[in-house]
């Protein structure tokens, strides 16, 4: 049996750095190996303090959730279309102001890649929705579109009983025990579970979800422990990592945000927060390695290394460790 299945993984993740030009009609090109029409597209000003605006092809164009707030999904001229190779974006500051550096993770909707989308509306009963992964989600992420609620996240490394907690990916809050946000029930291959929360299924409002499973060799939803160590933690995905999100579980902290286009060397000093619109820091408490296999921490701060303290990620590959025909990938 092939090593991986997804050879190339920039037929569905890739990032894209730019600099706003302030125009209303400012077209993004994708510079990976293959073209990618994105179906979630996250942007984050890197030297200014602009919020994390979110897109999808689900909600539609214009329609902006911000991964820092709590805030219900605004109309604003940001992402304007989804392109064969990228998107379109508009004249909002937040996303294109004129020489502002920005930031765009990009992913593409597809069993394949263990990636779905999922709107629904709420009724304020424990219920089951449906997804269409085939296979059982690893990480969700669900909004509420239509009021002022927390992004609830399940994680299935979370805790030993992960459908009975979640946290909350707009605040640097420290896992929750709550049998209303999944009604204390594990996804299966073909739906998840909301419980009575208003956050998750108030009657009437409408929601939209993420839902990632892991794909041997693409992505990989894992958790470890951190050694509070400058030689740090190392985090086996089997794959080199594109993308890195994580979090403290057992402890108040940030969500970290690390790519393989700010940095493109090793030791990675660029670090965003999902829970802030702070700009860019590249201090030295902050540094991690992307090697073939993994990611290694170089600093013991709290964030990602606290001695002792628990956390969670998800990972996107950059190349697997071993293609389907054998052939290895290499360090950076």
């Amino acid at each position: 049996m092939a090593y991986t299945t997804i050879d190339n993984p920039e037929l569905y993740f890739q990032t894209k750095i730019y600099t706003g030009n302030g125009s209303s009609s400012h077209a993004i090109t994708l510079d990976g190996s293959e073209d990618m029409q994105p179906d979630w597209v996250w942007t984050k000003g890197r030297n200014v303090t602009y919020n994390n605006q979110t897109f999808d092809s689900v909600r539609g164009t214009t329609k902006s959730l911000v991964t820092n707030e709590n805030a219900a999904e605004i109309t604003i001229s940001g992402l304007t279309a989804f392109g064969t190779d990228g998107f379109t974006l508009g004249s909002d500051a937040q996303l294109n102001n004129n020489g502002s550096t920005y930031v765009a993770w990009n992913w593409k909707k597809t069993a394949t890649a263990g990636f779905d989308i999922v709107s629904y509306t709420g009724n304020g009963s424990n219920r089951t929705i449906s997804h269409s992964l085939s296979a059982v989600p690893s990480m969700m992420i669900v909004k509420n579109r239509d009021a002022a609620e927390e992004w609830t996240v399940y994680h299935h490394k979370n805790t030993s009983v992960p459908a009975t907690d979640y946290l909350a990916l707009n605040t640097t809050g420290a896992t929750t025990d709550s049998n209303t946000r999944w009604n204390d029930t594990l996804p299966t291959s073909s739906v998840f579970t909301v419980g009575t929360s208003g956050v998750v299924n108030a009657n009437g409002q409408k929601f939209i979800a993420y839902l990632f499973a892991e794909k041997k060799g693409y992505s990989k939803f894992g958790s470890y422990v951190g050694n509070g160590n400058a030689d740090g933690s190392f985090i086996w995905t089997g794959f080199k990592p594109a993308f890195v999100m994580t979090k403290v579980t057992d402890a108040a902290d940030s969500w970290t945000l690390w790519d393989n286009k700010r940095d493109v060397d090793n030791v990675a000093t660029s670090m965003l927060r999902a829970d802030t619109d702070q700009v860019e820091d590249t201090s030295s408490s902050y540094l991690v390695d992307f090697i073939s296999n993994g990611f290694k921490w170089r600093s013991s701060d709290g964030k990602q290394n606290g001695s002792g303290n628990a956390y969670i990620y998800m990972a996107f590959a950059e190349n697997p460790f071993v293609t389907s025909t054998g052939i290895p990938t290499t360090a950076r």
